[in-house]
């Protein structure tokens, strides 16, 4: 099954937004395989989710739903193989989720981990990037069967 680890950034604007790009994006990775995440990435999503600045965009009890939902929705990620190659040290976490869960896709719209793309044969795109190229492989699986 197709993996994707989306950077923390790119799921908060998806809870926040959810008709927006990031949103579309994440919808998209639900329908064609799974969600990949490491403790240290929930950790960290569950620490932004709790900041006072979201409670014009959604109640705490939603952000609450959505953790939940993600954990039971998504493969939790041990983390075996540890990595120091990103330029901003605090994003070398995502990287291990994807390496550790074997996924194909790196969602994010951070520059310090979109200039690594691709890496160790997995694409590491922005939202928009990601709806485009899921798109054009459901069409080429379609025209295929």
């Amino acid at each position: 099954m197709t993996g994707f680890v989306f950077d923390v950034n790119v799921m908060v604007s998806a809870l926040l937004f959810n008709d927006s790009i990031p949103g579309r994006a994440f919808i998209r990775a639900l329908d064609q395989g799974r969600i990949l995440v490491s403790g240290a990435l929930m950790e960290e999503l569950s620490r932004v989710l709790g900041r006072d600045r979201f409670d014009r965009y959604v109640t705490r009890e939603e952000r609450d739903v959505f953790l939940g939902s993600l954990m039971r929705e998504s493969d939790l990620i041990t983390i075996t193989e540890t990595v120091r190659v990103c330029r901003d040290p605090k994003d070398d976490k995502v990287l291990e989720a994807a390496i550790n869960g074997k996924a194909t896709f790196i969602v994010t719209g951070d520059a310090d981990l979109l200039v690594l793309n691709p890496f160790r044969e997995m694409e590491i795109v922005t939202p928009a990037q990601f709806l485009q190229v899921t798109a054009a492989k459901a069409e080429e699986g379609k025209t295929h069967e």
